[in-house]
């Protein structure tokens, strides 16, 4: 396990940058800011936050948690 992969937990957590530079919201086309802690992509045009699950973004809306305003 290298450091792109693994956080100080020693848990696979962190994306590879290069994936989030090509990313965008399936929804919205907009960028997506990630978010460490809850392993997440947040998109804040569609209030929405895209789960990560095992290093893998998921990327469809009908998964992605609803943000509050």
């Amino acid at each position: 396990m290298n450091d792109a992969t693994a956080d100080k937990s020693g848990s696979e957590s962190a994306i590879d940058p290069r994936l989030l530079e090509i990313l965008v919201c399936p929804v919205t086309k907009t960028v997506l800011e990630y978010d460490r802690a809850n392993q997440e992509l947040i998109s804040r045009a569609a209030k929405l936050a895209y789960p990560i699950r095992n290093g893998i973004p998921i990327m469809l809306a009908e998964e992605a948690r609803r943000l509050e305003d």
